[in-house]
């Protein structure tokens, strides 16, 4: 009966009590490429690389440290096709791609590093020009890794590309599907649950084997 009285209490501590220290998620500082339709900015599906867009299009960039594309960082700017390109005159046989370039926060900068100060910019370029081509119109130099990844927009940053970054997370990680937390590791609930279950498989035991005796 004592055995029983102290699972429960312990059922109860592990469920009430709260997560201790600062979860651990590992993200990744690098480059985002972003769509913008109408007042929406949109996770790119092609790179700047192959994206060609069109006449008229405004697209974005965003540096920051992200776990993946759901939760990377927007551009901050609003800026419309108008605004950006409008002292850009049309020239024939040409196309004007408004670009957003958003160098993020001193949160997210490398270490020894500032951000510059978001700008924005109107590209004139072929009409079957990439993305990555008007960006290098107006924002040289950019700098690129061996596996085609881009590292650095306007020289910004200096060192590094998309390497992993572990940073502090006050708040719990996010629950899948499976009952787990998004770094992978097992939900508070579920490790009350296995812990008790032991206990009470211990009560069990002991219950048996004093009847025995008796």
């Amino acid at each position: 009966m004592r055995l029983r009285r102290a699972a429960a209490l312990l059922l109860t501590l592990l469920v009430l009590a709260p997560a201790t220290g600062q979860a651990q998620a590992v993200g990744y500082r690098y480059w985002s490429f972003w769509d913008r339709d109408g007042n929406t900015w949109t996770y790119a599906t092609q790179g700047p690389s192959t994206a060609v867009p069109s006449d008229g299009d405004v697209q974005g960039f965003r540096f920051a440290v992200s776990e993946d594309s759901a939760d990377a960082t927007k551009p901050r700017s609003t800026a419309d096709f108008t605004s950006i390109c409008a002292n850009t005159p049309p020239k024939d046989g040409k196309k004007r791609i408004a670009l957003v370039i958003d160098f993020g926060t001193a949160t997210d900068a490398p270490e020894g590093e500032t951000p510059p100060q978001p700008r924005t910019a109107c590209a004139v370029v072929s009409p079957d020009a990439t993305t990555a081509e008007a960006l290098v119109t107006v924002a040289k130099p950019l700098r690129y890794n061996t596996n085609a990844l881009l590292c650095a927009i306007a020289g910004y940053p200096k060192t590094g590309c998309g390497e992993p970054v572990t940073k502090e997370n006050d708040s719990t990680s996010k629950p899948t599907e499976t009952g787990g937390r998004k770094d992978g590791g097992p939900s508070v609930g579920l490790l009350a649950g296995a812990g008790v279950v032991a206990l009470l498989g211990a009560a069990a035991v002991w219950q048996a084997r004093r009847r025995k005796h008796d």
